[in-house]
Parts: structure tokens; sequence; C-alpha cells
């Protein structure tokens, strides 16, 4: 542990910027859940990953351990993109690909701390794309952007059919070609730096791509109340915590695996040449969709028994209904998803029931685990 927050730290051997296949990949936010997937992802096909992380967030401690354990060859930079400019530098100079994902990631805590939620996704994004700029290089630059970008999309026809809400005329999804209407403090901040990151390409061409990222889920995930509402529903529910539905429960997101998502960058990396300076909603598309109501009865089938929950108000910028049309994706990256929802959240529950220990631990989880959980709960 003493070696958690030494700027740079290689696990347990050095190694050079030139191992594996000889490409080199930069993570900002490498310790947080997608970070941590997409490191596995490209350390497992050989390239030099580095991950670059200021370790804020709950379970990025736990994170890094797991990367070091699993993976000792990775490197760990312990840094912020808001400040750390001559480091920032120094890492984008010496890397073929960046993959851009530190940041604030909770829309509540946008509207309790909008200052700092600019200062983190906006000008954190900036100060990357100008170490890029400022060191004389052009590494492949992957913006993690969000579906928030599009607003309430209140012109948008909903209808209510069962336990979700639906497009009444949309039956693919949003488009990229949506216009903008960012809606929240968090909206505003991600709009910002998904922009920036785009007019990069334009102006100074540098070989940036943004991918506007539905609900992702996966292992590694420490779910909050206030972000990542798929694992989080899971963990409450299999730690015997109430939860609290902010709506009706019908909203309705696509959702998508978190190898799922690596795939799509690593072929954005691949197509570098012909998709420069482009956007990609990155999502499970409309074959992968569910709302709160429906996970809430899957856990419920799941554990066997009524997971108790209640209402409240809807939370300022939600969605009643988002789903990516991902068509682009798939006529040019010629990527789609390939591991469905039942598959995937069968895999999110059992990676949830082996680490409920690590959520009470980090107190997110605050009441006793139930032994009835644990035994309801397969391994597989």
């Amino acid at each position: 542990m003493d070696n958690l927050h030494r700027n740079v730290y290689c696990g347990e051997k050095e190694m050079s910027k030139n191992d594996g296949n000889g490409k080199r990949l930069l993570i900002t936010g490498g310790c947080g859940f997608i970070g941590t997937n997409l490191a596995e992802y490209f350390a497992q096909r050989g390239w030099t990953v580095t991950v670059l992380d200021n370790l804020s967030r709950k379970g990025a401690v736990e994170n890094l351990l797991w990367l070091r354990e699993q993976y000792p060859q990775i490197r760990f930079v312990h840094a912020d993109i808001r400040t750390d400019h001559q480091l920032l530098r120094t890492e984008v100079a010496a890397t073929d690909a960046v993959f851009h994902l530190a940041s604030q990631v909770a829309v509540t805590t946008s509207f309790k701390n909008p200052r700092e939620d600019c200062e983190i996704n906006a000008i954190g994004t900036l100060n990357l794309l100008e170490a890029i700029r400022a060191a004389g290089v052009n590494p492949t630059f992957l913006y993690a952007s969000t579906n928030k970008v599009y607003g309430g999309m209140e012109d948008v026809a909903v209808e209510l059919q069962g336990t979700r809400y639906r497009y009444r005329d949309l039956p693919r999804g949003i488009p990229e070609s949506r216009f903008l209407d960012f809606h929240s403090p968090y909206g505003c901040s991600k709009g910002a730096g998904d922009q920036y990151t785009r007019d990069y390409a334009r102006v100074y061409g540098l070989n940036t791509v943004v991918m506007r990222q539905s609900c992702i889920y996966g292992p590694r995930q420490y779910g909050i109340t206030d972000q990542g509402w798929v694992c989080w529903f899971m963990v409450a529910a299999c730690g015997g915590q109430p939860i609290t539905i902010y709506g009706d429960g019908k909203q309705v997101r696509d959702i998508l695996y978190s190898s799922d998502l690596a795939r799509a960058y690593e072929l954005a990396v691949e197509k570098i040449a012909q998709v420069r300076g482009q956007i990609f909603n990155i999502g499970g598309g409309a074959e992968n969709t569910l709302s709160i109501l429906e996970l809430i009865h899957y856990l419920e089938a799941k554990l066997g028994r009524p997971i108790p929950h209640s209402f409240d108000q809807w939370r300022p910028g939600d969605q009643p209904c988002y789903v990516s049309d991902i068509q682009k994706a798939k006529a040019v990256l010629g990527w789609e998803p390939t591991v469905g929802k039942e598959e995937g959240l069968e895999k999110l529950v059992s990676w949830v029931q082996e680490h409920l220990d690590e959520f009470l631990r980090l107190e997110i989880l605050r009441t006793p685990v139930r032994e009835v959980t644990r035994a309801a709960v397969p391994a597989s």
C-alpha cells in the first residue's frame, strides 16, 4: 500500500514503453469501472497499458490493487487531470492511444457542485487535448461522452407500454444527428468535452473520436445510488438493503456489457484514419433495453424473494426513455453488441455476490448481508 500514491508505479516489474505488441495505451480514469475493464482487455491483447487516476472514487483503490495482482505489467500514474499539466504532457507524448474516461460521473453531484463538475469534465478534457497539442504528437484520442448530451428530449414522443416507456416513432432509438440540449450541469460539462474533442479534430487535425455511451455495466463496478444503477440495484438487493426508485420506475435505458464497449474502442483505434473527428452512439441498442421495474422483477425472481423498494420524486434531468441508435457504429466500425442483457445480468449478479464484503467495507452497503442472499445467488 505504500506505493499507491507514488506518481508512477509499474507493479511487480518495471517495463519499457515498447513491451508487448509495441502499442502503447494511456487510460485516464483507468482505475474506475470502465477504465479497469479496458485496461484488462487491452493488456490481454499485448498492449503496454498505463492507467492514470487520482483514486478519489470509492472502489478505485480496489480496482488498482486488482489490476496489479492480475496484470503486474500495467503501469500506474497517480495524477489529476485538472492540475498535473506537465505530467499529462509527458504521458501523452509517449503513447499511441489515449482513452479519456476520467470524469465526474453523477448528474446529482453536478447539481450540488457545478463548478467542480465543470473543472473535471470540461477543463480536464481541455487540459488533455492541449497536452497533446503542446507535445506535438497525435495519438488516437477516444472521449467517453454520454447520452446526457441529448438532454430531456421533451419533443420526442414517448408512450407507456406495461412496465416501461418506449419511443413512439423511433424504433431504433436516438441517432447521432439528434441536436444537443445538455439539460444539467453534468450534461453541460460532458457536452463541452464532447464538442472540444470533435473540434480539435477539425481545427488542429488531432485523431479524436467521441463515444456517446449509454448505460455500461459489468464487473469491477462499485455502483452507488447516484451512478451505476444496474450494479447498485444488484448490490442493494443482494445485501438486503431497501431501494429507492426516483420516478415511477418505468424509465428505460439500453444497457451494454463492458467487454462489448472495449471491442468498440478497439475498432475505433484500428479504423482511426476512417473515423477521425466522428461521433458514435455506443450502447446496447433497441435489442438490449431494460426498465427499472424490470430489473427489480428480475432480481426478485433471481433471489426468490421480494425486493423492498419505495418511490420518490423524479430527479432533475432524468430521461423517461433513452435508447441508442447504434446503426452508425454497426455500419462504420463493424461493431455490434455480442453479450445480450440476460447473459450480462447473470454475469454481474455473480460478480456482485462474490464481492459483497467489499461493498460493506467501502460503506456502499450499510446493512448486514443476509446469509440467505449468499445462498440464493449462484456462483456462476
